[in-house]
């Protein structure tokens, strides 16, 4: 019976899921395949490769940096996380992403993507993370601080827009039991967002700006079905076991290495547990 994982995204909220996957490195356990979100794929791309730690030494290492996230960079190029140095100088220089590993690794890794014409998700089977950075940018771009990226002549942004935990998509990979690592608590929901700002931001893509309007309602009917599955015994889920107020683009240091540290508490809590869950589906 095949392994899947499903990670949602939340921007450095997505901290707390590198805790939770680097406990499970030391665990040595096991999955075939991955369907991640956003910050969910930026992150948890370290689990295929097994580079324990890396998520978050780089963003605590450049999180001040300007030239990793800033106002400045948002006004002179249209992204608040800056393409250049945060997808290209980081990964493939000042902490180098393990492709070799990654591919070693035979986990099937997949990216969500909102297609800007459609509004619908793709899911991108990532098996070159280097010649596939765009894939991944576009997975991890959020609506507002990021410009549109195009990719094989479509344009693309967070997947997050589409679809926020994509355990349908999974379960329709043949993914039998899968492990779903949330990063809001149990008791959060979204709320409406604001028509009007969606309307004139985005009026160029009205399939997109649909999408974004009615993450919401999705997002929340998604939650809701994961609670029942959960209780069923279909999925075990790993969220914050408390809030820690972060924002989606946090620089504190000292919070991204609180919302890591959560995901280690909250995972060594529930490893035996997730052991005899996994040991059920062999």
């Amino acid at each position: 019976m095949s392994t899947g994982m499903v990670l949602e995204g939340g921007g450095m909220r997505g901290l707390y899921t590198a805790g939770v996957l680097d406990t499970l490195l030391d665990e040595e356990i096991h999955i075939d395949g991955m369907l991640t979100v956003s910050a969910g794929a930026l992150f948890g791309i370290n689990f295929a490769s097994r580079q324990k730690g890396r998520a978050l030494r780089y963003n605590k290492t450049y999180i001040r940096d300007k030239r990793y996230i800033s106002l400045r960079s948002w006004l002179k190029t249209g992204d608040m996380v800056n393409k250049d140095f945060a997808y290209y100088t980081v990964p493939f220089s000042l902490d180098v992403f393990d492709e070799e590993a990654f591919k070693r690794s035979g986990i099937a890794f997949y990216a969500t993507v909102t297609n800007m014409e459609t509004g619908l998700p793709e899911y991108i089977h990532i098996t070159e993370p280097f010649k596939q950075m765009e894939a991944l940018r576009a997975s991890g771009s959020m609506p507002f601080v990021s410009r549109p990226i195009e990719h094989n002549g479509t344009k693309y942004l967070d997947g997050g827009v589409s679809d926020s935990i994509p355990l349908e998509k999974a379960e329709a990979l043949g993914y039998e039991k899968n492990i779903v690592i949330l990063t809001r608590p149990l008791d959060y929901r979204k709320t409406k967002p604001n028509d009007f700002i969606i309307d004139r931001w985005y009026k160029k893509y009205p399939a997109f700006k649909e999408a974004l309007k009615s993450r919401y309602k999705n997002y929340n009917d998604t939650v809701e079905k994961i609670i029942e599955d959960e209780k069923q015994g279909k999925n075990f889920v790993i969220r914050p076991s408390m809030s820690i107020p972060i924002k989606r683009l946090e620089r504190d240091p000292d919070k991204l290495q609180a919302m890591y540290d959560l995901g280690v508490k909250d995972a060594t809590t529930r490893i035996q547990e997730l052991k005899r869950y996994l040991k059920n589906a062999h």
